[in-house]
């Protein structure tokens, strides 16, 4: 275990990485979790850490999904038995193969918290993964995460996301535990997630800030780093202006730079603390690319598309 795994590990996670890797049914996990940990936030956390540690996305899946499996009925009750059946099966297929899409998460999550006595709902909607998402027209319904009841709270949930990343490097998934996706700051989440509904506990989120809001990285979150400015993640600029950044909770003792269109690291120049994070000015010129990504200590925290 590294040392950057093990500062994002809690009391929790800890005692679930030492759980076997299978279990012989999804109660027999839950009765363990159940005999471990008192709370219901405990629980909901043990839930999360141990699909984390266990469970890999299938990248093969989500390049070629299955066709979907039409069938028929003929009364209500027969079509909810139906597709309550497609999720059971969905649900052991996840919890024995340990691989699964978005879907499958989910699905074994709902149950996991449902067995425990949680109130634990599925949300499908859009993500945010690349800068290429910055601007778009439009959102899709691509992902879907889960929203769950603890004391009287709604807390969202994103166990897929809590495993591990993409590498596009490397061409292949990245298993990588990271606690961020559980309980979220909404702000947080929802700057990287849109719901098909549009809304969150009845309130309306703007479909065009996520849409046109800047791409923010796990590092972002993980270190409450605030983009104050530009509020937007679509710079309108010409050649010879300087752009202004502010990011919250940075200070001159952090290294900040981006990248140049040439992957080249360009150090900010006399950057100011103000308001409790950093101001700095960066010079549109030839040398910048039609994105511009600012990195912390080596770690990506926010992307923004120049037009």
């Amino acid at each position: 275990m590294n040392c950057t795994f093990a500062q994002k590990i809690n009391d929790v996670d800890k005692i679930v990485a030492k759980y076997p890797k299978n279990f012989a049914s999804t109660e027999k996990l839950a009765e363990r979790i159940e005999d471990d940990f008192d709370s219901d936030y405990e629980r909901a956390r043990a839930i999360y850490s141990w699909m984390a540690f266990n469970i890999k996305y299938d990248f093969n899946v989500f390049l070629h999904p299955p066709k979907t499996q039409g069938f028929s009925y003929s009364s209500e009750a027969e079509k909810q038995r139906k597709i309550k059946q497609i999720n059971d099966n969905l649900i052991q297929k996840t919890f024995n193969s340990q691989k699964a899409v978005c879907e499958g998460f989910t699905a074994l999550y709902q149950h996991l918290a449902s067995l425990m006595g949680m109130k634990c709902e599925i949300i499908r909607g859009d993500s945010k993964i690349s800068v290429r998402d910055i601007g778009r027209i439009t959102t899709s319904s691509n992902h879907a995460w889960n929203m769950v009841l603890i004391d009287k709270k709604w807390r969202l949930v994103d166990v897929t996301w809590g495993q591990g990343y993409y590498d596009s490097s490397k061409g292949r998934m990245v298993a990588d535990f990271s606690p961020i996706y559980f309980d979220t700051d909404p702000n947080y989440f929802f700057a990287k997630h849109f719901p098909d509904s549009g809304s969150f506990l009845g309130q309306r989120l703007s479909k065009e800030d996520f849409l046109n809001g800047p791409l923010i990285y796990n590092k972002t979150i993980e270190n409450d780093y605030k983009i104050q400015e530009p509020e937007s993640g679509i710079i309108d600029a010409k050649k010879g202006d300087k752009i202004t950044f502010q990011i919250k909770n940075v200070s001159k003792s952090n290294q900040v730079f981006y990248l140049n269109k040439y992957n080249k690291a360009v150090k900010v120049q006399n950057p100011k603390e103000k308001h409790g994070g950093l101001e700095f000015q960066i010079l549109y010129d030839n040398n910048v690319g039609e994105y511009i990504t600012i990195f912390i200590d080596t770690n990506s925290i926010v992307s923004f598309k120049i037009i």
